[in-house]
């Protein structure tokens, strides 16, 4: 089992004490970037990096009286630097830290995502692999529909998770860019230089093109992706609830010593794991929604997106971080109860073979809709009287005239629904 679930990561990761530590970084990267075009004298950017610092609480008191989180901060760190700090901020406007801090922040999210989403990849492939022959009914419309395996299904999520992968790494790489191009992305008190060589420190790619701001289309990408991925798990987690009800119970999520299920009915153990992705991702979606309302600005730029990036980035970060744990605990513990799927796959009394017949009776010379209309015929009478199909067919005349009782009987085999198991298998190298 992994260990209890805690937020360090996430919750240190969007701390006010490291959003700060970003704006230092990208701060100190510009002059750096002025050092090395020669405007900032080398010994004026020593003593600036040996002295620059912050303190979180002073930023705050001094944030209340000039009511500007930037301005703030940067008289609290004149305050450590002295004389020098006048070359800090040179040319630039606010947005030009904030922006470029926050890309610094949601590619150090996402990239911790990604860590979380190849764990809960490997979970979910060890159970395929672990139930590559665990045979189950497949359904489609929530009815019988033909023979799969339990690893199959887990396969089909491995897939998933793959392209979930993908579009994350894509939306880090769209968010990994800053902007050091001043109050409305021309340059005029900074130099392209100056960008470049800033961004190129703090490990990221200058835009192309911006205005006092990155273009939000980037942040929508990003938190549409995290939304997509919690589509995901939410489809993962139905699955699994639908597979734990009573009269089904093929799988269940893990129900822990002491646990409690209901405070009146002392039999119950309920999906609330599962239920409770479901419900979050719902938020995913909701905050994916108002990030790309925030891409009409006014303008250059207004600022109605601050205030909402301030809740929905940290939160779907932290949100889905959450919810990647809690499904790889589920997946990893997941109970699983061979004997019901068994006992499932017998309850329609052999209908699952009914296109295995059509087929047969096709291949004997029968049309399509001939051979439909036998099969359907039987198949309609083995629902309603609750009786064997497979007797039923071989008690039907006019399809013995086709089918002799042995080829009958050697169509009604589980086998012949997964002889293409390995090569499915063989797509993920296993």
């Amino acid at each position: 089992m992994i260990p209890r679930y805690t937020l360090p990561e996430m919750k240190n990761l969007w701390s006010e004490e490291n959003k700060f530590r970003k704006w230092l970084d990208v701060e100190l990267a510009v002059c750096e970037a002025w050092s090395e075009l020669g405007v900032i004298p080398k010994e004026d950017l020593a003593e600036i990096k040996a002295k620059a610092n912050f303190d979180v609480e002073r930023i705050k008191a001094i944030e209340k009286e000039v009511r500007h989180d930037v301005i703030a901060f940067l008289t609290c760190v004149a305050e450590y630097v002295g004389e020098k700090a006048r070359w800090i901020h040179l040319g630039l406007t606010s947005s030009d830290v904030v922006d470029t801090a926050l890309s610094l922040l949601m590619k150090e999210a996402g990239e911790h995502l990604l860590n979380r989403l190849f764990t809960l990849r490997e979970a979910v492939l060890e159970q395929a692999k672990r139930h590559r022959d665990t045979v189950m009914i497949g359904r489609t419309h929530g009815v019988h529909a033909e023979p799969i395996t339990l690893g199959f299904k887990f396969l089909v999520w491995v897939a998933e998770l793959d392209r979930q992968a993908e579009r994350l790494s894509r939306a880090i790489e769209t968010v990994s860019v800053g902007k050091i191009s001043g109050a409305v992305g021309t340059y005029a008190n900074l130099h392209p230089r100056v960008e470049e060589l800033a961004c190129r420190r703090l490990g990221l790619r200058p835009a192309r093109i911006s205005t006092q701001i990155l273009q939000r289309d980037r942040h929508a990408e990003y938190l549409t992706t995290l939304a997509l991925i919690g589509g995901s798990l939410e489809k993962f987690a139905v699955e699994i609830r639908g597979l734990q009800r009573t009269e089904i119970r093929e799988l269940e999520e893990p129900f822990r010593p002491g646990q409690k299920g209901s405070s009146a009915m002392p039999h119950k153990r309920n999906p609330i794991v599962a239920e409770r992705i479901s419900g979050l991702a719902r938020i995913l979606r909701s905050n994916a929604l108002a990030a790309m309302e925030n891409m009409a600005l006014w303008h250059e730029r207004d600022i109605s997106h601050s205030s909402v990036e301030r809740i929905i980035i940290p939160g779907s970060t932290t949100l889905l971080d959450y919810m990647l744990y809690k499904m790889t605990e589920l997946v990893r513990d997941l109970h699983v109860y061979p004997q019901n799927m068994q006992r499932n796959l017998e309850h329609t009394r052999g209908l699952v073979f009914s296109q295995r017949v059509l087929l047969k009776l096709v291949e004997k010379g029968l049309s399509r809709e001939e051979a439909y209309r036998l099969v359907q015929r039987n198949a309609m009478a083995a629902w309603e009287k609750e009786v064997s199909f497979k007797e039923l067919l071989l008690q039907d005349e006019e399809v013995g005239r086709y089918l002799r009782p042995e080829e009958i009987e050697e169509l009604f085999d589980y086998r012949y629904f997964l002889r293409h198991l390995d090569e499915i298998y063989q797509r993920f190298g296993l």
